[in-house]
């Protein structure tokens, strides 16, 4: 029997880490091994590229290298962790996928549908998650947060406006995707561990 790939999606603190935990634990309970990941990483040579493209560096890295890198690490996460899982029954819970690239690069870089459903194509192979929880939650809410745990990386340092541009097609694709479903970040952990444990009950009927 194969698994099932549920992703977690959201802008930084959006409270993805907790809802991961959340999921993994309910995942556990209902009798499955569950396989826990993150993009990007989730293997040695994609741990070494999230590291490149988290840092900063004294030369302009363009937003094209910045999305190549994201998929680069999406393909060796995907065919040495996520497939092999999956293939084994295993479910694989991931912080992040390709949902992300078509929100921050499509959405908050401005790079175009087109670009982006061709580096897909050639990445994926049309492979696509069973669900993702995407957790809304306003920026400037989301990013008081993030502050709060400490310095921010290369990305988390854009202007609210690269976050506002990335929340609206996150919204915009996720409207338009039934395996997506929004949940309200801005609600009270209980309330959100809530409404996410409602979901994987449905999901796991």
């Amino acid at each position: 029997m194969s698994g099932k790939f549920i992703v977690i999606e959201g802008l930084e603190g959006a409270g993805k880490s907790s809802a991961i935990e959340v999921v993994r634990q309910h995942i556990a309970a209902a009798g499955h091994q569950v396989v826990c990941t993150r993009e990007p990483g989730g293997t040695p040579m994609a741990e070494a590229i999230r590291e490149c493209v988290k840092q900063p560096w004294d030369e302009k890295v363009t937003i094209e290298a910045e999305l190549l890198l994201m998929y680069a690490a999406r393909c060796q996460l995907l065919e040495n962790v996520i497939k092999p899982g999956l293939a084994q029954g295993k479910w694989v819970i991931g912080d992040r996928h390709d949902l992300s690239s078509r929100a921050y690069q499509g959405g908050g870089r401005q790079l175009s549908d087109s670009l982006l459903d061709a580096i897909r194509a050639i990445s994926l192979k049309g492979f696509t998650p069973d669900l993702t929880l995407y957790l809304d939650i306003d920026p400037a809410l989301g990013l008081a947060r993030a502050r709060g745990r400490g310095a921010l990386d290369r990305i988390e340092q854009e202007n609210l406006g690269f976050f506002e541009r990335t929340r609206a097609k996150y919204l915009a694709l996720a409207n338009g995707d039934k395996h997506i479903r929004i949940v309200d970040a801005a609600q009270s952990m209980d309330k959100v561990q809530e409404d996410i444990i409602a979901i994987v009950d449905e999901f796991l009927r």
